[in-house]
């Protein structure tokens, strides 16, 4: 399944539950998903508050998946292609100068 695909599958979802309804409790606008991605991406760091050993990697899964199904949402509502942004991102980084820019 490609980034598309996911995205569909996300929008699927979504849509099944009614949360793209005017009047749904959860309305889907890119300021409550973004909150929404920051309280899931918090979630990840639970796995390792007290520890460095990982003990449940299913519940690390299930919110990884959050985190990304929130970032896919966010991205497709905005019209951002996530796959061309990761792609330009990378190229960027590529040409910084790691060392330098931690000065």
């Amino acid at each position: 399944m490609d980034i598309q695909e996911l995205t569909q599958a996300m929008h699927d979802f979504v849509t099944a539950q009614g949360w793209y309804d005017p009047e749904s409790p959860r309305p889907q606008t890119p300021r409550n998903l973004a909150i929404s991605l920051s309280l899931e991406a918090n979630e990840v760091l639970e796995h390792f508050q007290w520890s460095d050993r990982l003990d449940d990697l299913q519940g690390l899964s299930d919110e990884l998946a959050d985190v990304m199904l929130y970032l896919l949402q966010i991205a497709s509502i905005t019209g951002i292609d996530l796959e061309k942004a990761v792609l330009e991102k990378l190229e960027k980084n590529y040409g910084r100068n790691w060392r330098q820019d931690q000065v």
